[in-house]
Parts: C-alpha cells; sequence; structure tokens
C-alpha cells in the first residue's frame, strides 16, 4: 500500500518532520538533490563526452532543490546552466542559502537558455508549490523548456500540473521522469498530470510515516502483487466454504453481461455462482459458464436464500421485468448486495426503493455500488462534467447517502465509503475500455464479498485485481485488443 498526498498534506508533513520530528529542512534538501542527481547521472550512464545541464529554478524551496542538484552535479564534472525565474527578493530563506553556496561553483547563470539542447534538462520551478495559473513570464519559461531538446526530469511533479488534481494550470512541463519525494502527490496519478510526469519514482528524503502524527492522508492505493491481497484459502475446505454468489442479471436473449459476470466471479475464487435471468438464456449460459448453476426469475426467492451475496444489475436491463427484480432482491433479503449497470439505473429512478436501500445499509446490510460517471450523475442528480471534477468527492457523497460503499469509476476509480479514507486504484490502462469491462469487476467484487471480505475491502481489492488482469492482457495482447472475456480470464493469474 502506498499514499498519495495533497499539497497541504504534504506541507503538513513536512512541517512536522521539520519542527517535531527535529529533521534540519537542509537535511531534507540535501537528500532531495542527492535523488535528483542519482536519477539524472543513471540516464547518463554510458554516454560520452562532458555532459551538460540545464536547471530551470524557481525561488521557493522547490528550487532550491534545484540549486543544491546544481552544486552536485558540478562537483561531478557536469557543465550546469541555472535559469532562475523569479525574484531572489521574496524567495524562500533554504533558496538563499543555496543560491550563496553556489558563489563558489563553477555553475553559469542565465536568463534565458545559452543552448537548443542539454544532456538532461531539470525542472525546479514550482513543485507543490503552484497555487495559481501559469502565466505571463512563466508560462513562456514552461514552453521555451518543453521545446528545448534533452531528456527532461521534474523535481516532486511536473510545474504547472495542480498537484491535488492533476489538472494543468495553463501551462505545464512535460517530463521524462518525475522524482517526488516524500509521498506521492495524488496529481501525479490523476489525468492528466498523470501523462505529463513521465517515469514516476517516490524516494525516501526523511518524510516519513512517522510524520502524520495521527493525520494520515486521505487517499491510498495498493501497490502489492494481487495474490497478497487475495482472501485466505482453506485448504481443507470445499466448494461451499468459498462462497456461493447469486447473480440476478441478464433479459431475455442478453445474456452476455451474465455470462462475463459469472466467469469473473469464479476466476476470483468463489466457490459456487449461480446465474439467474430469463429462461431463454439456459443454453448460452449453461455452454459459456457450464460451471454455473441457473435459475430463472420464478426461482429468485428461494435462490437469494441459497446465496451468500447477491449481485444484481449487469445486462438486466431497464423493463418492467428488471424493476422488479431489484425491488425483490432488495425487498426480500438482507444479504449482502452488490448493484451494478442497470441495478443502478432503475435505482436512481425509484426514490422509495433508494431511502429502503439506505436504511437497510444503515442497519448493517453490506451495500457495494459501481457506478460509472454516468451512472454516478443519475444517482446524485448532477452532470457528469460536475462528477468528474470532483469523483472522490460525489463518490463520498453517495457512499454517505447510502450508507454503503461506493466504487466510483472513471479512468481513475475511487473507492468511497463512510468515514473511511478513500483507495485510488492505479492498475488498468485505456484498454479497458470495452464493452462487458464492467460486468467483470462486478463479479470479482461479489467473489470477494462471498469469500468474506469486508464490502470496502472487497471492492478496493476487486478493482485492484480487475485493473491487474486488464494490464496483463493489454502487456499480451495489446490494449487495442483488448476484451471483457480476456479480463475475465487473467483474473486468476
Amino acid at each position: 500500500m502506498k499514499y498519495l498526498v495533497s499539497a497541504s498534506e504534504m506541507r503538513r508533513y513536512d512541517s512536522n518532520t521539520i519542527e517535531k520530528i527535529g529533521i534540519p529542512a537542509c537535511v531534507l534538501m540535501e537528500r532531495a538533490a542527492l535523488a535528483a542527481v542519482e536519477a539524472a547521472e543513471a540516464h547518463c550512464a554510458g554516454l560520452k563526452g562532458r555532459k551538460s545541464v540545464l536547471i530551470m529554478a524557481g525561488v521557493g524551496n522547490n528550487g532550491g532543490d534545484g540549486l543544491a542538484a546544481a552544486r552536485l552535479l558540478s562537483e561531478k564534472g557536469y557543465a550546469v546552466e541555472v535559469w532562475c525565474m523569479g525574484n531572489p527578493e521574496k524567495a524562500s530563506g533554504q533558496w538563499k542559502q543555496q543560491r550563496a553556496i553556489l558563489e563558489n561553483y563553477p555553475v553559469e547563470f542565465s536568463q534565458r537558455p545559452a543552448m537548443p539542447r542539454y544532456t538532461v534538462l531539470i525542472d525546479a520551478l514550482f513543485g507543490v508549490g503552484l497555487s495559481r495559473e501559469l502565466s505571463g513570464e512563466y508560462g513562456e519559461a514552461v514552453g521555451i523548456f518543453n521545446c528545448l531538446e534533452g531528456w527532461k526530469l521534474a523535481l516532486d511533479l511536473p510545474s504547472g500540473i495542480d498537484s491535488d488534481t492533476g489538472k494543468v494550470r495553463g501551462w505545464a512541463v512535460k517530463a521524462d521522469k518525475t522524482v517526488t519525494f516524500g509521498f506521492c502527490k495524488k496529481g501525479l496519478m490523476l489525468y492528466p498530470g498523470y501523462e505529463y510526469a513521465g517515469e514516476i519514482v517516490t524516494v525516501d528524503i526523511g518524510i516519513s510515516e512517522r510524520c502524520f502524527l495521527g493525520e494520515a492522508p486521505d487517499i491510498y492505493a495498493y501497490d502489492e502483487e494481487p495474490g497478497a491481497l487475495m482472501p485466505k484459502r482453506d485448504s481443507g475446505g470445499n466448494k461451499g466454504t468459498f462462497g456461493k454468489v447469486l447473480l440476478a442479471a441478464g433479459s431475455m436473449n442478453m445474456a452476455g453481461a451474465a455470462v462475463l459476470a459469472a466467469r469473473a466471479a469464479y476466476r476470483a475464487g468463489a466457490g459456487m455462482v449461480k446465474v439467474v435471468t430469463a429462461a431463454e438464456n439456459r443454453t448460452i449460459v449453461q455452454q459459456a459458464v457450464p460451471e454455473a448453476l441457473f435459475g430463472t426469475w420464478e426461482c429468485l426467492a428461494q435462490d437469494m436464500e441459497w446465496a451468500d451475496v447477491i449481485a444484481v444489475g449487469p445486462g438486466l436491463g431497464k423493463g418492467d421485468t428488471a424493476g422488479r427484480v431489484l425491488e425483490q432482491v432488495i425487498r426480500e433479503s438482507g444479504k449482502p448486495l452488490l448493484v451494478d449497470a442497470d441495478g443502478l439505473n432503475l435505482l436512481s429512478e425509484n426514490a422509495e426503493l433508494k431511502s429502503l436501500l439506505a436504511r437497510q445499509a444503515e442497519a448493517g446490510r453490506a451495500l457495494v455500488l459501481t457506478p460509472h460517471v454516468g451512472e454516478l450523475a443519475r444517482l446524485t442528480g448532477k452532470t457528469v462534467a460536475e462528477c468528474k471534477e470532483d469523483l472522490p468527492g460525489t463518490g463520498r457523497g453517495l457512499a454517505e447517502l447510502f450508507h454503503g460503499v461506493v466504487a466510483a469509476k472513471d479512468a481513475r476509480t475511487f473507492i468511497c465509503g463512510e468515514n473511511h479514507a478513500f483507495c485510488m486504484n492505479l492498475s488498468g490502462n485505456c484498454g479497458m475500455a470495452t464493452a462487458g469491462s464492467g460486468d467483470v469487476l462486478a463479479g470479482m467484487i461479489a467473489a470477494l464479498l462471498a469469500q468474506g471480505m469486508e464490502a470496502f475491502e472487497a471492492a478496493a481489492v476487486g478493482a485492484y485485481i480487475h485493473g491487474m488482469a486488464g494490464d496483463r492482457v493489454s502487456a499480451e495482447k495489446g490494449p487495442y485488443a483488448c476484451m471483457a472475456w480476456d479480463i475475465a480470464e487473467a483474473a486468476g493469474g
């Protein structure tokens, strides 16, 4: 697991490290500079001749990191040029100290870059300190920096990228690599910031979890091997031990979503899966997933008694039968429930069922909702643009309304719950934007719930292993060829 911090959290942790733990600011800056130099040297390894370095430095502490890196690179024989931006009279104390030290080193200072090409270009303009749009001389400087030839390294995050949202604030540096200090900034993992950062490396400079002082970051992400997160298997267990999933899915002659969810549930470890759907789907379901049990809507009540977990919605449609199915799984059962796809669209149109489900969840029924941004908009009454503007906040608002867990799905999925830190899913790729991918995710989460996982963890781990499976498929077949069936099959890999 790793933490993803906001700018305000990072400033607080930096301050705690200096003022309460007692590590001097100059030590942190030196370690940051050493990390920058290590990255530059790794790039230059094997290159012949004297290497040239341009450092674009602001007058804050990010610029101070750049000045310290200039000194260290100069000591190693690099030809270093520093392009300073900003008023030195308003510089931070650490910057002024580093600038004074550089008077004793053969480092060139320039008003504009002296050459069209450098071996390494280091962006130390703003870091997390940016609080406005980049325009005027700063916007022009970033434009010039981007046009210069050479390998580009950003310190902490590319200047011009909002450290909280990942948005481009006017202009932004397009880096080949970003070395970020202490903890990864959440804007580096959100789009388009992620695409501007290049390779992202988080380095330890002495700001550790010790500096939280009881105030941990509000967002974390998994980065473990998927197998380490899966439920432990009882070596003496049987198919009943590993959970029974009921999928109320599909509609007349439309069985694809039910098939994908069923296969995914098995691949994610469920012991038994029963697909309850229209009778017309019997043949295709039994041929495509021979391991699955089959039931029809007429037997839904007794099948709910059999199940450990119910998932409703994939491919269900929005007709009268679908509405009755959704109402039945809400009114007639208290089993853990996952609502996906058409189930969410039907729920958004039925205020009475929304209220009932919220009361059930408040009373203890485990509930997971898995909306993409369109479904999230319908459930919350917001526009898609408003949901995208603050996906975690919108997801948490819905989680609080329903007293459940919400997997708010987009290019980055956020798992949201009441009084719970957000889990941002970092696995997955654009190839997974394909029909049926959401049905696969629903089946995986349902399987983890059936194996005894708590609802928030099941949603978070399910999203992670779903994305990792998609990454395996994309690596093997390419993002253009990625299909939901492949993702389901890769889930057990």
